[in-house]
């Protein structure tokens, strides 16, 4: 095994995933994610706190992406057009191996009720960084809150969305398509 390989962290989050659809949650430990990524448990250790950690990385790179695209929009846009534009500037950040890894996060997450909560809390996250965003527009709370939730869905049906059997397929477009059907049930609900 040579000493070193580029993309630790991928590679951790990768197989990570792939144990927990494989044998559960539950039966994997640090040390068979860090041996199947080719890395010791102290590298794993390096990265994450514990193998929950895994779930929700990059949480933070993705909630500044959102806040970043929300207050990159123009004065003019409102808050639902600035989680808009959030959601295209997170979608071009957004990489192959990312694409890779959904349907391995949604097959841990869903035969986990650990997971679940982990995901929740990610969303949470996502969702305050948002509306954080929107606030510095001068957006009140409770519009900001409820854009910023919107967003959250959006994201995650989109992400969802995303097949990873396509080489060619980006993001954005199943983000633009799960914001537009989100914004049009609001609007039904007048």
């Amino acid at each position: 095994m040579p000493r070193w390989k580029p993309d630790a962290r991928q590679r951790l989050v990768a197989e990570a995933l792939r144990l927990f659809a494989e044998q559960g949650y539950d039966a994997t430990t640090v040390s068979q994610i860090a041996e199947r990524a080719g890395l010791t448990r102290s590298t794993f250790h390096r990265y994450f706190g514990d193998k929950r950690d895994v779930l929700t990385a990059g949480r933070e790179t993705l909630g500044r992406l959102l806040a970043d695209g929300i207050e990159a929009a123009p004065p003019s846009a409102t808050p639902l057009e600035a989680v808009r534009a959030g959601l295209e500037h997170a979608a071009a950040a957004m990489t192959p191996f990312n694409r890779e890894i959904s349907p391995l996060m949604r097959a841990a997450v869903e035969a986990n009720r650990e997971l679940q909560e982990g995901l929740e809390q990610k969303h949470a996250g996502l969702a305050a960084a948002m509306a954080e965003a929107l606030g510095r527009r001068r957006v009140p709370r409770p519009a900001a809150r409820i854009a910023a939730e919107i967003g959250v869905l959006a994201f995650t049906t989109g992400y969802q969305r995303w097949n990873p059997e396509r080489d060619d397929e980006e993001l954005a477009p199943h983000l633009r398509a799960a914001f537009e059907e989100l914004r049009s049930a609001v609007t039904d609900l007048r």
